[in-house]
């Protein structure tokens, strides 16, 4: 295995998602040497938690380091990636790649530029589970894929309203852009990244810029509906070049139970991934008798960030581009993102193909 300890790491944004990738960095004995943030008092946590030297100067960290990880509120993605890029820098960027498709289309720019690599944050492809499926859909288990049907519903879990989440200027959308991203991506992935043609969708605000918003609990302090200026769920339709389709409904709010779940179908056979519970594999009985077949995929537990993390640190050592989680495909997926919003906006399906 490679020594990973070679690349000196810096943490740009060290907030919640800062500290995280701090922590798996640790897990991983990887060499975080450095972290920047504009906030004082984030710059203080850290430096006390993880012993390291904290810059309110992103410039100055840059110089001390190999590898950035941008873990900023969406808006600044973009401009700390597009720095770190132009200064020959490695650089991880969480998901979205950008809160913008403009905003995005300069660091796909600025990677196709730069000596240095650059990978985006979508960890929930390197669960196992969604390992195994990958492998049994490459062994031809499913046969042809065709569609899968994607869903990422929180019934109440819209994330501090008031908070940068909640503001479009900052986050570009609501729960479409948070967590149907990752919906978005690991649907395509699934799907092998076939091109995308047209997308159509709704989008819709219920429940965030109301007064008497009810809530067990939220994630961040609830300031209030003031600054809610997003949308708290969306329905798409994604058609691909090739025929094949994904259907998305993404929530932070809506009256219905929760539910996250990807369900693959192909010719051959199915599947239903369940993150947290496993892979059920759907297929008919080989034998003489006709029967359908549920099976159950148990796979070892794994900490995804940091398998990602890893991933990332072993090819910015080589100096080799990643083959997974690309700036090509995050683009992809933030070009979908923006067909959604401009679909709802103009009420007609949005062409991707060229």
């Amino acid at each position: 295995m490679s020594d990973i300890s070679a690349v000196d790491v810096g943490i740009v944004g060290l907030g919640g998602i800062g500290e995280t990738h701090a922590e798996r960095l640790e897990d991983i004995d990887a060499s975080l040497v450095g972290g920047m943030d504009v906030d004082p008092a984030a710059r203080k946590a850290f430096a006390d938690r993880f012993g390291v030297e904290t810059y309110e100067d992103h410039d100055r960290l840059y110089e001390n380091v190999d590898a950035v990880f941008v873990t900023t509120p969406n808006r600044f993605h973009a401009d700390y990636a597009v720095d770190a890029l132009e200064a020959g820098l490695d650089v991880l960027v969480e998901k979205p790649l950008a809160h913008t498709l403009e905003a995005a289309e300069r660091v796909a720019a600025a990677a196709g530029e730069s000596e240095g690599i650059c990978m985006v944050g979508f960890h929930q492809r390197f669960q196992n589970p969604v390992e195994a499926v990958v492998d049994d859909r490459d062994a031809g288990r499913f046969g042809e894929l065709n569609h899968v049907e994607a869903s990422y519903i929180r019934r109440r879990g819209i994330p501090g309203r008031g908070s940068w989440f909640t503001q479009k200027a900052v986050a570009g959308g609501g729960a479409l852009i948070d967590i149907g991203v990752h919906a978005v991506d690991l649907s395509l992935y699934l799907l092998g990244y076939p091109e995308v043609e047209e997308v159509t969708g709704v989008t819709r605000s219920q429940f965030g810029d109301n007064d008497e918003y009810t809530y067990l609990n939220m994630w961040g302090e609830d300031r209030g509906p003031e600054n809610f200026d997003v949308e708290d769920s969306a329905s798409a339709f994604v058609r691909c070049a090739d025929g094949r389709s994904i259907s998305l409904e993404v929530a932070w709010a809506v009256n219905r139970p929760p539910l996250q779940q990807y369900v693959l179908r192909g010719d051959e056979a199915g599947a239903t991934f369940l993150p947290g519970d496993g892979v059920t594999i759907h297929e008919e009985g080989s034998g003489d008798v006709d029967s359908l077949i549920d099976a159950t995929v148990e796979t070892r537990a794994n900490e995804a960030k940091a398998d990602e993390d890893r991933y990332f640190l072993e090819h910015a050592l080589a100096g080799t581009q990643p083959e997974r989680n690309t700036v090509e495909q995050a683009l992809t997926v933030q070009r979908v993102l923006d067909a959604v919003y401009r679909a709802d906006e103009t009420g007609r399906a949005v062409e991707l193909a060229d």
